[in-house]
């Protein structure tokens, strides 16, 4: 009976060979952190204020809006 430790190593070192696909497949570029939910999720006070002010003003209105939450996002670890 083999060992399981020496494939589970193997694993590990082929996780960590692989791009990572929160920077888009590039390696080594940026250090952004990985979301830790999923994009509809994060944000919610510039999400709900952006969608608000499109509705009632229409998107050309609300580019700080627009910018305010793009930023968020990039701050919750998304690549926008």
């Amino acid at each position: 009976m083999g060992s399981n430790t020496s494939k589970g190593v193997e694993v590990a070192q082929a996780a960590a060979s692989e791009p990572n696909v929160a920077t888009g497949g590039a390696s080594g570029a940026g250090t952004a952190a990985k979301p830790k939910c999923k994009a509809c999720c994060a944000c919610p006070e510039t999400k709900r204020a952006r969608d608000q002010c499109m509705v009632e003003r229409g998107e050309e209105n609300c580019t700080a809006l627009i910018e305010a939450h793009k930023q968020c996002m990039r701050d919750a670890g998304f690549n926008i």
